[in-house]
């Protein structure tokens, strides 16, 4: 019998049954997939963080810079805060000494005779209320002037008459309404109520005025032949010129066409550039003009080109005059300077300062040069005229009388005398012969009060006739007469040797800002803030 331990049953393992290789496989690639999935999902997340992070950046950077901005504009508002806080002070300091100023001055006008008070140093704020109150009653005025030029008929024909034919050299379109004083800061050269629309059609004011008895070249003439209205024979060749805006214009005085027009190609095309002062060469060939730039420039009317640019002045040039040889040329601005320009290099030759400390406002309005050259008057709006030495520059004389802005200059023919023309509404005539004594050695009289000069000039005639400020004078070139021009819109003849008026030209409708006469024959030009220049012919007539 055979041993049990041998009838056993061999042990198999319980579970799962092994994979084989392929199911290995698949479930390597299942697990692959599974972290390339994570793996994108992160480069996706770092990406968002990366632009992010970008973002952020940029803000703080922006934030940076807005607050560098705030910084500046901080400080920059302290700085401001600052100016305005010295600037406030200098301005109360400044408004103390007016105010202290004018205390005084009202105190010496109330301690004294109130006739003879000449207006240097007044409050321009009572300038201005006195314009401002001139033009509420304009309205009466024209009404006056209808009743006044009745009687001027009448009176004419009592006195020693004058013919006087007319001729307007117009600029088209109706002149504009109002009552412009014809100037404007210094009261000189651009006429009110001028079209301020942005390319507004319509006619140039007129800021200054002159005659030659020549026909320059290249400006267009005729034949010679009588002025029609005038017992004296006159060349027709004789010229104007007008200064307006950025041009110079010339015409025929015989038959008031423009011949030729004068502009500068290169000035500045920005704003205006009104021309202030015009004046003819004795020759007729060159035209100086000044204008609002502050410069001089010299025509060669023959070539419409210019000559030469005198460059020297800080403000604007109100006032030019030829020497009567031609070889200087005097200037007048409201830097409170004359200068004498060298016609033959371009050179100033003199600077004339009014640097007084008691003159406020001393701007120059208007100069003249005496018939041998051998003076220059300038008139100021500080109402005092002044005369210098042309060979040294020096100051001669101070003639003070006027009681308002001096506005008008002129010499007579023969040099011994001088017309001032003022807003006083007043013309002087001026007994220069002492300081030619003195040139001579002969000595001069002691300074006196107004009305006499400090080197002993005498005003010997007051001309009294106009309504309202006088604004241009002229002599004529025989002189047998005064000629000038007002705010009243009137032109007065007076009789040079006893000051009477002898006749008054109206026909203008604004300020004659502008006179000239014609070294020949009896040619008389006018300008005018009704922006025309006309041209008179006047002729005495014997008494009956």
């Amino acid at each position: 019998m055979s041993s049990s331990i041998y009838n056993h049953k061999h042990l198999q393992p319980t579970g799962a049954a092994t994979q084989g290789p392929s199911q290995q496989h698949a479930s390597q690639g299942r697990l692959n997939e599974a972290l390339e999935v994570i793996r994108q999902e992160f480069d996706v997340l770092s990406q968002d963080i990366g632009i992010l992070r970008n973002q952020r950046d940029d803000f703080e950077n922006k934030l940076n810079g807005q607050v560098t901005e705030l910084n500046i504009i901080r400080q920059s508002l302290y700085q401001l805060e600052d100016q305005h806080r010295k600037v406030r002070e200098q301005y109360e300091d400044e408004l103390r000494k007016i105010q202290a100023e004018f205390a005084s001055y009202k105190a010496r006008v109330e301690g004294g005779p109130r006739e003879g008070i000449a207006s240097l140093g007044r409050d321009n704020r009572d300038r201005d209320r006195d314009r401002d109150r001139d033009r509420d009653r304009e309205r009466d005025r024209d009404r006056e002037r209808d009743r006044d030029r009745d009687r001027d008929i009448t009176m004419r024909d009592r006195e020693p008459p004058m013919r006087g034919d007319q001729m307007n050299m117009g600029l088209p379109g109706p002149p504009p309404r109002g009552d412009p004083s014809g100037r404007e800061a210094l009261g000189l050269g651009r006429p009110l109520g001028i079209p301020t629309a942005p390319g507004a059609p319509g006619p140039e004011p007129l800021g200054a005025l002159a005659l030659t008895p020549h026909a320059p070249p290249g400006a267009g003439s005729g034949p010679p032949g009588p002025i029609s209205g005038s017992s004296n024979s006159a060349p027709i060749n004789t010229v104007s010129v007008t200064g307006c805006n950025r041009t110079a214009q010339i015409y025929d005085a015989k038959t008031g066409v423009k011949t030729c027009v004068l502009v500068d190609e290169e000035a500045s095309k920005t704003g205006d550039l009104y021309i202030r002062s015009v004046c003819f060469s004795p020759d007729g060939k060159w035209l100086a003009t000044g204008a609002e730039d502050k410069q001089i420039r010299i025509w060669d009317i023959a070539s419409r080109k210019i000559r030469n640019v005198f460059d020297g002045h800080q403000q604007e040039i109100y006032s030019l005059d030829f020497s009567h040889d031609g070889r200087l040329i005097v200037s007048g601005s409201g830097d409170k300077t004359a200068r004498i320009w060298d016609m033959r290099d371009g050179s100033t030759n003199k600077i004339l300062t009014i640097n007084e400390p008691d003159s406020i406002d001393a701007g120059v309005t208007s100069v003249c040069i005496s018939p041998d050259g051998r003076l220059v008057a300038a008139g100021s709006l500080d109402t005092v005229v002044r005369i210098w030495d042309v060979q040294t520059g020096q100051l001669v004389e101070r003639l003070r009388g006027h009681r308002d802005s001096v506005y008008s200059v002129a010499f007579t023919p023969d040099g011994r005398g001088l017309v001032s023309g003022s807003l006083d509404k007043t013309l002087k005539y001026w007994d220069v012969r002492p300081i030619l004594n003195r040139q001579q050695g002969n000595g001069v009289k002691p300074a006196g009060k107004d009305g006499t000069g400090e080197k002993g000039s005498q005003c010997t005639m007051n001309f009294s006739g106009h309504k309202d400020y006088v604004l241009s004078v002229a002599v004529s070139h025989d002189g047998q007469w005064v000629v000038s021009g007002s705010k009243d819109r009137g032109v007065q003849f007076w009789d040079a040797k006893t000051a009477v008026v002898q006749c008054m030209l109206q026909g203008h409708k604004n300020s004659v800002i502008s006179i000239d006469l014609s070294p020949v024959g009896s040619l008389l030009a006018t300008g005018s803030g009704d922006w025309q220049a006309r041209i008179w012919s006047y002729t005495a007539l014997e008494r009956n």
